[in-house]
């Protein structure tokens, strides 16, 4: 092989890989989010067929949570106002109730209102038993979610994962403090 052609190959082995990476998004996850069909703030079926062709951003939050969803619930939103600011378009914002039991549709629209939330392009999901969230966030998200016994508070993380328009997730941050906003925006930038 000559050199002039080893370096033809090489160029384009590096580029065929460059564009594998998530489109220049440092440190790219791979995990595919597994089909989900739940009930929204509405009380409508949505799920990742909904959400098809879009960029999304999830967390995990409860309604009844003494500390951490209150902030990172502003956090996302403030992160929808941001995307709307920059003029993005097709990217969704969903939290996940991580405690299905009280966070009934009904009451997810009330905690949603409590943060003046867009709802064209925000979701708050529930409608699943509480094994099947603590797992569906364990092996999709790479996410702790756990509901002691006779307890009301649920753990969990508290970060932001970014999702493409495959339904994989990219990266994920911090959504509770010191939240890189402007790194949010750049990578759903390189996304769109």
């Amino acid at each position: 092989m000559n050199l002039k052609l080893f370096k033809i190959i090489l160029l384009a082995t590096v580029l065929l890989l460059a564009a594998c990476g998530q489109k220049g998004i440092k440190n790219a996850k791979d995990w595919p989010v597994e089909d989900f069909t739940f009930i929204n703030h509405e009380g409508q079926s949505f799920g990742l067929e909904d959400l098809k062709g879009k960029i999304w951003v999830a967390d995990f939050i409860f309604t009844n949570c003494e500390d951490v969803c209150l902030p990172m619930t502003s956090n996302m939103v403030r992160l929808q106002q941001m995307v709307k600011e920059k003029g993005y378009e097709n990217v969704e914002f969903v939290s996940f109730s991580i405690d299905p039991e009280v966070d009934k549709p009904e009451t997810l629209k009330e905690f949603g209102n409590k943060f003046n939330v867009d709802y064209s392009n925000f979701h708050f999901l529930t409608g699943y038993e509480q094994t099947f969230i603590e797992t569906f966030a364990q092996k999709n998200f790479k996410a702790l979610v756990k509901k002691p016994a006779n307890e009301d508070q649920v753990i969990h993380g508290v970060d932001f994962y970014l999702v493409n328009k495959e339904g994989t997730i990219v990266k994920y941050y911090n959504g509770l403090n010191e939240i890189p906003f402007k790194e949010i925006l750049n990578d759903i930038e390189a996304l769109q």
